[in-house]
């Protein structure tokens, strides 16, 4: 049973409306404005983000002996900080940020995420785990699939698009690809149709495939459940796991920086609006 009721809403806030009920087809705003409102108010539905910022950036140093990796500054404004409007953009509020090294100065800047618009909670590593283990040890947070973030990168990827399409074809992870000409310094990935079949780890000689992991994904609980306890490594869960045919790639198109050298860092100041 449904009742028909009256509201008033900002200008601004209704063109968001919009441009989610254009992006999920529905062409509805009655409809768009119900849906938001359950996944809101259900603590079930609401999607969730985990961003990985507890590493101690030793190749950024000496930059990161002051400041940790994901609040370095492009244009003034920290790494995480771009990261969090992509989020927030594909209706993304509730984060939790695995924090480690100078994690005090995440905390500082960001706090609970209200002046940000979001929700953030906090999961210290009290040793470095890993991006395995930072994952696992936010498994509390989890009731549903999440998105993970490593939060060292510059993207403008339509967040909302991955995680569509893991709901739709129900992989156990979904990882973001982004095509690069030069492999030698990344691991490239084959794959047979959306399903990745194999890792390649900084190929040595020319490949077929120039599509790269960006450090984007979409992890079901079930995957999650499968990570150890302590410290591990998620791109080796991906690889062991690969064969079976239960990870599945998604290609997008769109500027992506890594920011995890002095090299890149310096690019990426050059070169990012």
């Amino acid at each position: 049973m449904k009742t028909r009721i009256t509201i008033t809403i900002d200008n601004e806030l209704l063109k968001r409306v919009d441009e989610v009920a254009r992006r999920e087809n529905n062409g509805s705003r009655s409809f768009t404005v119900e849906k938001i409102i359950k996944e809101r108010l259900s603590p079930y539905a609401r999607k969730t983000a985990i961003i990985l910022a507890g590493g101690r950036g030793t190749r950024l140093r000496p930059l990161t002996y002051e400041l940790p990796k994901p609040m370095m500054t492009i244009r003034g404004k920290p790494i995480m900080e771009y990261m969090i409007e992509q989020l927030k953009a594909a209706d993304v509020y509730d984060l939790v940020i695995s924090i480690g090294y100078l994690g005090e100065k995440i905390k500082a800047h960001f706090g609970d995420g209200s002046k940000f618009g979001v929700r953030i909670k906090y999961v210290e590593e009290k040793e470095p785990l890993g991006t395995g283990g930072a994952v696992k040890s936010c498994e509390n947070y989890i009731h549903d699939d999440v998105l993970v973030l490593n939060g060292d990168n510059l993207f403008d990827f339509d967040l909302s698009k991955i995680y569509s399409f893991h709901k739709k074809e129900r992989p156990f992870a979904t990882i973001a690809l982004t095509n690069q000409e030069k492999t030698s310094n990344f691991g490239v990935v084959n794959m047979d149709g959306s399903i990745i079949t194999k890792f390649i780890e900084k190929p040595k000689t020319e490949q077929s495939s120039h599509l790269i992991n960006a450090g984007i994904y979409v992890l079901s609980p079930k995957f999650i459940s499968w990570l150890p306890e302590g410290p591990s490594k998620i791109e080796e869960m991906f690889e062991k796991l690969a064969p079976k045919g239960v990870i599945n790639g998604f290609v997008y198109t769109g500027r992506w920086m890594p920011c995890d050298s002095i090299e890149l860092y310096d690019k990426a100041i050059k070169s990012w609006v």
